[in-house]
């Protein structure tokens, strides 16, 4: 969160951000239902959603992982001690945050909702407005150039 927007700091914004993309996907879906591809499409598709769940598992699980042996803060509405640039912190310096998008896409496959294509969408644009950006003031002011030159060579999503 941004130290400018103290009254927003304390909410954990990109959990909720996810939680709420999940819920309203499902919503629409059963009062709104949008017309989805049927017969062997459908069942690829729906295999492909399968594998992006995992990979948003792996993903949380290898993040997470990383970040509690690091000694640094799950919170994301904490003060961070260390930034990781290892692991799918190489990759992307928001390994969680992408994996959540990645499931929302990999859900709207599975049960064949494309609300939840298009809120998977909204959830990363709010996210990255609500959380990513100040988060990423809060490390430049705290790490300096080592994050900067770490922003510089890896991308904010992927």
């Amino acid at each position: 969160m941004t130290e400018t927007g103290a009254k927003s700091a304390h909410i954990p914004w990109p959990p909720l951000i996810s939680l709420a993309g999940v819920v309203i996907s499902i919503v629409l879906g059963l009062f709104y239902p949008l017309p989805w591809i049927g017969g062997v499409l459908a069942d690829l598709l729906f295999a492909i959603g399968g594998l992006m769940i995992l990979a948003t598992l792996a993903l949380w699980f290898t993040a997470i992982r990383l970040m509690i042996r690091a000694g640094t803060t799950l919170n994301p509405t904490g003060t961070p001690e260390h930034f990781l640039t290892n692991g799918p912190f190489a990759v992307s310096r928001n390994p969680i945050y992408l994996g959540n998008v990645v499931l929302l896409l990999g859900l709207g496959l599975m049960t064949g909702n494309p609300w939840f294509l298009l809120l998977a969408f909204i959830v990363g644009f709010l996210t990255a407005k609500l959380a990513i950006a100040g988060e990423e003031h809060i490390l430049a002011a705290k790490f300096g150039k080592r994050y900067r030159d770490y922003s510089r060579r890896v991308r904010r999503w992927i």
